[in-house]
């Protein structure tokens, strides 16, 4: 058992499948992990549940949060603010659970500054060529509104190798059995499993 739970951050392109393989990863983890609820300002959409779909406050309560440092990141479109409380996230991770934050590089960076033990992955597409294969097989954009992705999704790969890991999705079920590697492995690193130590040794002396 350790001693304290984990933050996840995954990052990586629209079109790179990484909302897929989050859901894959908490099916396989069940109650163990959670996927971090966000913070906004803007209004309430029909049976939007606060709490479960967002937390839901206003532009004085988000912008209160940002001064005293309980945001874990945050970004503003238009004229609501978006962003991951901090309180939420370490209070499930106090409890051992696996906190899963899906955000963009941005977002990562000031994770990094706040929550330094967090463990960051970037996904990537096997090529920009398959990236804007996947953007396109959708159907629901525009040829010039896919430019504007890839152009965002170069710009985003430069920083892939601030993360501690990058998973490449070419195959999804690969791809999942590695962010699964990911948490077995940061979970068993020595600062995560003082208590246990402790009790071995213990029981050694007794």
């Amino acid at each position: 058992m350790n001693d304290q739970g984990l933050l996840l951050v995954i990052s990586g392109p629209s079109g790179c499948g990484k909302d897929t393989i989050i859901s894959r990863v908490l099916e396989r983890i069940g109650d163990e992990g959670f996927l971090s609820v966000s913070m906004t300002t803007r209004e309430r959409r029909g049976n939007e549940v606060d709490g479960v779909h967002y937390y839901f406050v206003s532009q004085e309560e988000f912008q209160k949060g940002i001064e005293e440092d309980r945001m874990l990141e945050y970004a503003r479109y238009g004229k609501n603010f978006y962003g991951t409380p901090v309180g939420p996230v370490r209070d499930l991770m106090r409890a051992g659970k696996t906190v899963i934050l899906n955000i963009e590089v941005t977002g990562g960076k000031n994770v990094r500054r706040l929550m330094p033990d967090a463990v960051e992955v970037f996904v990537i597409p096997p090529s920009i060529a398959e990236l804007e294969r996947r953007l396109t097989g959708r159907g629901t954009e525009t040829p010039e509104a896919i430019r504007r992705r890839m152009e965002i999704a170069k710009k985003e790969l430069r920083h892939a190798c601030e993360y501690d890991y990058i998973v490449v999705n070419d195959a999804l079920e690969d791809a999942v059995d590695d962010v699964l590697a990911i948490i077995r492995a940061s979970k068993l690193k020595t600062e995560k499993s003082t208590q246990k130590i402790c009790e071995v040794m213990d029981y050694a002396e007794s």
